[in-house]
């Protein structure tokens, strides 16, 4: 093979790591997304020792811009509690629907950060999350596959 085609690396292509991007919206977090926060911060922490100690360049980038990322999480969470009351949903509600096929779905809503649809977590932000915020037991709400009623908010 021709040495005309094979790119030499000079290390710039680091520069080119994208930053991750941050929510213009407020950042509310739950007791355990900030506990997700801290621990993702030593996850990262570690990792970058480790990267450093290697001499791994693309990985003690890619480090540090996740600590960029999340360090900035950290100083801008807003722990909300879990809601006293229970006959509304609020942030840290999980709300239990019945669809229209008698199927049960529970939905948990979170932060953004420790959002998980196919674990039942979902952002507050979430056109979901927005549609049945405010709602109570006996309300109707739309999914993607139809309409589903609020059974239970917990």
């Amino acid at each position: 093979m021709s040495r005309a085609f094979v790119k030499e690396s000079d290390g710039t292509e680091l520069d080119d790591l994208p930053e991750l991007v941050v929510s213009p919206h407020r950042n509310l977090v739950t007791a355990e997304g900030l506990g997700l926060i801290e621990t993702t911060l030593e996850r990262l922490e570690a990792e970058l020792t480790a990267a450093r100690t290697a001499a791994d360049r693309e990985s003690v980038a890619r480090a540090e811009r996740d600590l960029r990322y999340w360090r900035q999480r950290r100083a801008t969470a807003e722990v909300v509690t879990t809601p006293e009351r229970l006959d509304v949903v609020r942030f840290g509600s999980t709300v239990t629907l019945e669809t229209e096929a008698g199927e049960t779905v529970r939905y948990r809503i979170v932060g953004e950060d420790e959002s998980d649809p196919r674990h039942g977590r979902i952002s507050y932000v979430s056109p979901l999350a927005e549609a049945l915020l405010g709602c109570r037991c006996g309300d109707m709400v739309n999914l993607r596959d139809g309409d589903a009623e609020i059974v239970a908010i917990s």
